[in-house]
């Protein structure tokens, strides 16, 4: 080390200007250069070598690969992650690594430690300034929640027992995403910090959007299960965007001509309900409750008025799709006659939790809506989120999470592909936090998901990326310090992740808790292997999947 530490030369200027402060521990190298929110480090290969045999693993994978070190600055500590690792071009004995710096602490009594670690960096290390390695007791300090609720998920790898954690009012106030490929432990690690939230707040508000009706064994007994057999939406609430993507089926001229036509008859239904006659300004958006049979006779005595065959196909297209509606048993969940009175007031209560009565998440399990409207059915329930949201502003708040697993459907990457949902997610991503509406996203193919709504996502929580095209697009959507642990997304383990942003101090890689069998989503592969070597009973299942393939539930 004497080689190391006359290159450093700064050594024996800050034991002569601290003295009793001075650190302790050996450098295992010095700063060669600075630059912006990172810089260079040169390690020492001897100094290095000791450390593999370290008992604290964090001094152990100091000099490695997504490792972290801590440079002293006059009366701090500046703490950075390791991004990339090369041999020096004139020594073999010298490796140069380049780091990213998280943020920065007090340097504690005994000039080792550090304590009120905080996430940016004030001042600068100069070239020959030395590097330490970080220690578990150090990462404790760095990831210790003092002063803001938090929820812990996990243990931060590779300590055996610092607590992973996220800062709740961060991690919700500025939005989340979750991603990862199928089979990480993705549907299992959204269920396990949705438990957290609703063990640290029983009268929270959370709506989950699950398309395959993976959640609703998880959240048994703790939270409101609605599916096509008890969600009773009414038709009325979807507003005048929504009705056309539900009724209307042709394109182009066509498409606009029914949808002029379609605009007057609706508004002259909702005007002709009890509450409309009531508002003095009605629209037709507003979620006024109708007839559906008044809506087919407007478009049949407004057919009747056209004096050429020709002139009533537009209506006859709308008013067939109307009555196959009406007819389908599928529908009945959102089109069933019950569903015509005054109920906007009990279904909001009852879908956002209101009170939450100590169950306070809603599983809106999609996986028996017709796929033709699922889209529809999305919009609604998160475009009522938002609007609830603004029109409640006057009254004592009520925050709202909103949980869209399979957000990729939702909100695609292709602009052709925009609809009311995708409309209404991008908007909660970009104003919700105005309102008190929190989004999380959960997804297997970031890369099909809209750029500009994931980067509305203050933390993103990213599990095992096999696919280069999303390993690259999450790298875009991260923040320049998480670069060193997004290299590694590749070679992350099953329920392992690298969490980044707001939700947490400074980026950092976890392992999530084992979640009890009973609280997880019914998301498990098939075990093959063993499935195929049972038998018995074909015929009676069979039977019975055709008979509930056939009445659609």
């Amino acid at each position: 080390m004497n080689d190391l530490s006359a290159t450093g030369s700064f050594h024996s200027a800050i034991q002569a200007a601290f003295g009793a402060c001075a650190p302790t521990a050996e450098p295992i190298g010095y700063v060669s250069g600075v630059d912006g929110a990172g810089s260079q480090l040169v390690f020492d290969v001897a100094a290095l070598a000791p450390l593999a045999r370290h008992a604290d693993p964090i001094v152990a994978a100091a000099g490695q690969m997504g490792g972290q070190v801590k440079v002293r600055v006059d009366d701090r500590w500046l703490v950075a992650s390791v991004r990339s690792l090369g041999l020096s071009n004139d020594r073999t004995d010298r490796i140069v690594a380049q780091i990213d710096f998280m943020g920065e602490a007090q340097v504690d009594t005994g000039g080792d430690g550090l304590r009120g670690f905080r996430r940016g960096v004030t001042r600068y290390p100069m070239p020959g300034d030395e590097a330490y390695p970080m220690t578990e007791e150090d990462l404790r300090q760095v990831y210790a929640v003092t002063g803001k609720p938090a929820i812990t998920i996990g243990r931060v790898y590779p300590t055996r027992d610092v607590r992973a954690s996220l800062f709740v009012d961060s991690l919700l106030g500025k939005h989340f995403a979750l991603l990862g490929s199928t089979g990480t432990g993705k549907s299992t690690a959204a269920a396990l910090i949705l438990h957290r939230l609703c063990e640290s707040a029983p009268q929270a508000h959370i709506v989950m959007i699950d398309p395959h009706g993976e959640y609703g064994a998880a959240f048994r007994g703790r939270g409101e299960l609605l599916d096509v057999s008890n969600l009773q939406m009414p038709y009325w609430l979807m507003n005048f965007e929504e009705h056309c993507e539900v009724l209307l089926q042709s394109s182009g001229a066509d498409r606009q001509l029914e949808s002029d036509i379609l605009a007057k008859c609706l508004l002259a239904a909702r005007a002709k309900s009890r509450l409309g006659q009531d508002i003095p300004k009605l629209t037709v958006d507003a979620p006024v409750p109708y007839l559906l049979s008044d809506l087919s006779q407007i478009l049949q005595q407004e057919m009747g008025k056209m004096d050429r065959a020709g002139d009533v196909a537009p209506y006859l297209r709308i008013k067939n799709k109307l009555d196959e509606i009406k007819t389908d048993p599928r529908y009945a969940f959102m089109f069933a006659g019950m569903l015509v009175a005054d109920s906007m007031a009990a279904f909001v209560s009852r879908v956002f939790r209101l009170p939450g009565d100590g169950r306070p998440i809603s599983i809106i399990d999609l996986s028996g809506v017709p796929s033709e409207v699922t889209s529809v059915v999305v919009a609604v329930l998160s475009r009522m989120v938002f609007d609830f949201a603004v029109w409640s502003r006057n009254e004592p708040r009520r925050p709202v999470l909103l949980i869209c697993e399979e957000a990729h459907r939702y909100v695609p990457s292709d602009r052709e592909a925009v609809s009311s949902v995708s409309r209404i997610l991008g908007r909660i991503a970009k104003e919700g936090r105005k309102y008190g509406v929190a989004l999380g996203l959960v997804t297997q193919r970031p890369s099909d998901l809209a750029e500009g709504v994931l980067s509305q996502c203050g933390t993103i929580i990213a599990m095992r990326l096999n696919n280069e095209r999303d390993q690259a697009f999450v790298r875009a959507a991260m923040p320049e310090g998480a670069r060193g642990f997004l290299d590694t997304l590749p070679a992350l383990r099953n329920r392992e992740c690298i969490i980044c942003g707001e939700g947490v101090s400074i980026p950092i890689r976890a392992s999530f808790d084992t979640l009890e069998e009973e609280r997880r989503p019914a998301s498990a592969d098939p075990v093959f292997s063993e499935l195929w070597c049972d038998q018995g009973g074909e015929e009676q299942s069979i039977a019975r999947t055709i008979q509930r393939w056939r009445l659609g539930r």
